[in-house]
C-alpha cells in the first residue's frame, strides 16, 4: 500500500524557480500544493533539479522517487530536451519510462502539457519556428503517453490564462509567483475532478 503523500520529479517548473522563498530558495507549486492537498509538509517530497531533461528524471529522480512510495506523483520535465539537444525517439521513451514506472507503483500521477514558451524567448524567428514544431511534437507524444499510462493530464498550453505575461518571470521560462500558484491550484482542481484517491497526510 502507498505511504500517502506528494511526490514531485522534473526540472526547474518543479524546483520552484521563479517563486522566491521568504527565508531564500524557492517555494514553487509543489509546496502550495501541498497545503491545498491537505498534507503535512514532510509528506511532500519534490525531486525538481534545475536543467533536468527526461534523461536525468530517468536516471537519478525515478527510482528515489518510487521508493517514496507516493500516492500521489506530479511530472514536469521536457522543455529542457526540447530547447536543446533534442531527439525524438529518446524523448518520447523517457516519458513512456517515467510515467509507466510511476503509475505501475499504484499511485496517481499527473503531468502538464507545454505552454508556448517559445513565444517568449529572445530568438531568431527561424529557431523560435524550430523550437515551436518540436513543442507541438512534445505536447502529441505527451497526450499520447498519458493515455496509454492513464496519466493525468493538465492542459495549460490551451488554457489562455498561461499567455499572460504576469504568469511568467522576466526570463520567459519560468513561472512567476502568480504561475506557480495558477499551476497549484489547477493541478488540485484535476486531482479533485478526475479521481477518487484520497491523499491524506
Amino acid at each position: 500500500m502507498s505511504i500517502p503523500g506528494l511526490t514531485a520529479l522534473g526540472d526547474s517548473f518543479v524546483e520552484g524557480r521563479g517563486d522566491a522563498a521568504a527565508g531564500g530558495g524557492y517555494r514553487g507549486w509543489v509546496p502550495r500544493l501541498g497545503g491545498q492537498l491537505g498534507l503535512r509538509p514532510a509528506a511532500v517530497r519534490n525531486f525538481g533539479v534545475h536543467g533536468a531533461t527526461t534523461t536525468v528524471v530517468v536516471e537519478q529522480q525515478l527510482r528515489r522517487a518510487v521508493s517514496a512510495r507516493a500516492a500521489l506523483f506530479g511530472v514536469v520535465v521536457g522543455v529542457n530536451d526540447l530547447v536543446s539537444d533534442f531527439d525524438a525517439n529518446r524523448f518520447e521513451r523517457n516519458l513512456t519510462t517515467i510515467f509507466a514506472t510511476l503509475r505501475n507503483s499504484g499511485a496517481t500521477v499527473f503531468t502538464a502539457s507545454y505552454p508556448d514558451i517559445p513565444a517568449r524567448l529572445p530568438v531568431p524567428d527561424n529557431f523560435r519556428a524550430l523550437l515551436r514544431a518540436r513543442f507541438d511534437f512534445a505536447n502529441t507524444v505527451l497526450a499520447d503517453v498519458t493515455a496509454d499510462t492513464g496519466t493525468l493530464l493538465l492542459d495549460i498550453a490551451t488554457q489562455p490564462g498561461w499567455a499572460l505575461p504576469d504568469v511568467w518571470t522576466a526570463d520567459g521560462l519560468h513561472p512567476s509567483s502568480l504561475g506557480h500558484h495558477l499551476f497549484a491550484a489547477g493541478a488540485a482542481e484535476l486531482i479533485a475532478s478526475r479521481t477518487a484517491t484520497t491523499v491524506a497526510a
